[in-house]
Formats: structure tokens, C-alpha cells, sequence
């Protein structure tokens, strides 16, 4: 068989592809990458942008019907804190956001929203 139809146009079987949690959440952080472009991310899985949304539906509710874990740290901190005050969010996975006084609003709220969406 040729790979042709009486029409000429180039018949491919493609296979349903399988993606882990793991995968998919590993996807979804290469988008949120300064410069990167949804489409090429999606190109590169060899998936549709409309499935990286579907993902990210999925994964933010997962991250609304249930809560976060949160380490306790000790009431003492172990260094001596910056002169201009500073905030370590920790997430899973080691994801740390470190934020200064000095950051500004709209950059702080954007950083706090993508984090919020990928459920970290």
C-alpha cells in the first residue's frame, strides 16, 4: 500500500497518546516560560493548543477541590532576615518564588496567578 488514496492526499494513522500526570504538568510549565508560545510548546508534544487548555482547566480544578500542603517552619528564623523584607513561597517539585519589597504590584499579582493556575 502506497500511503495514497485514489485522491492523492497522504493518508497517517495516528496513536492516542497516553500522558501522565507528571507529563502534562511538565508541559504546562514549559508554557509559562518567559517567551514561550503556546502553539510551539503544543507543536513540539505533537498536540493541539486546545489540549494544553484542557490540561489547564483540569489541573485548576484539582487545585480548587482540595488544599495545598503547607510546611510549618519554626517561629525562630534560622537566618537573619533582609533589611528589605522578603517572601520565599515553596512549592512542591522545589519551586521557590522569592519576592522583595521592591517588586513590583503587577509583576507580583501576574507571578501569583501563574502559580495559582499550575496548582503549585
Amino acid at each position: 500500500m502506497s500511503g495514497r488514496n485514489s485522491g492523492g492526499a497522504v493518508i497517517r494513522v495516528e496513536r492516542r497518546r497516553r500522558w501522565s500526570d507528571e507529563e502534562k504538568l511538565a508541559i504546562l510549565k514549559e508554557t509559562t516560560q518567559p517567551g514561550a508560545i503556546v502553539a510551539v510548546v503544543a507543536r513540539r508534544y505533537g498536540i493541539g493548543t486546545g489540549q494544553l487548555y484542557t490540561w489547564r482547566k483540569q489541573l485548576l480544578r484539582g487545585a480548587m477541590a482540595g488544599f495545598v500542603p503547607v510546611e510549618v517552619m519554626s517561629a525562630e528564623p534560622t537566618q537573619k532576615p533582609a533589611a528589605t523584607g522578603r517572601i520565599d513561597i515553596r512549592a512542591q517539585g522545589g519551586l521557590t518564588v522569592s519576592i522583595d519589597r521592591a517588586v513590583d504590584r503587577t509583576a507580583l499579582k501576574l507571578a501569583l496567578e501563574v502559580i495559582g493556575e499550575l496548582g503549585l
